[in-house]
């Protein structure tokens, strides 16, 4: 079903249409609660307040944009203002202190190296700031493109390019520290 016959129907109070717009976009929300806020216990309300600000606003969105890229929006903003309440919002954190957790994950590297590879740079993308992470989650694991990015994160377009460039860098840094033999390999992302 088209996103326009989704809203409708959402808006016409059928449940169903709205059971299914909250599986349609679960991926992509979880993606971004993760991506900008790690692994914790305040996940599963954040997820449940991202769908409570659709729900209120559905008869406001526009269709300018993608329901989506709408969504995506509404998932961001519930983070940064989680972030801001917990003052975790800092782009700069330093990420030399997380170098040992990646390097964990090195001894695990040699079983399945396609499978350890995936797990080390899942590891190694938690480790970015915040910024860096949503960046790169969105553009690299959701495939949005930097337009999309932009009206998600609420950034300037090159703004999500130079994240997504020192995101980038920063990963090469942590991998390379973890496991010296990746540089490579590295070398051609």
């Amino acid at each position: 079903m088209d996103d326009r016959l989704l809203i409708q129907r959402i808006k016409d109070g059928d449940i169903s249409a709205v059971s299914q717009m909250v599986n349609n976009h679960r991926n992509l929300i979880w993606h971004i609660i993760i991506s900008m806020t790690g692994r914790n216990s305040d996940n599963e309300d954040l997820f449940q307040e991202v769908f409570l600000r659709v729900f209120k606003g559905i008869r406001k969105f526009r269709e300018e944009a993608k329901l989506s890229t709408w969504i995506g929006s509404i998932a961001h903003h519930v983070c940064v203002d989680y972030l801001r309440k917990k003052k975790l919002n800092s782009i700069y954190t330093d990420i030399e202190n997380d170098f040992k957790a990646v390097q964990n994950i090195k001894s695990e590297f040699a079983t399945n190296e396609h499978e350890d590879l995936n797990k080390l740079l899942l590891s190694a993308i938690e480790k970015l700031p915040p910024a860096f992470r949503t960046v790169i989650t969105l553009f690299h694991l959701d495939d949005h493109s930097y337009r999309d990015i932009s009206i998600i994160t609420g950034m300037p377009e090159g703004t999500v390019k130079s994240y997504i460039s020192r995101g980038r860098d920063s990963l090469r840094q942590i991998l390379t520290q973890a496991v010296p033999d990746i540089a490579e390999i590295m070398n051609q992302f």
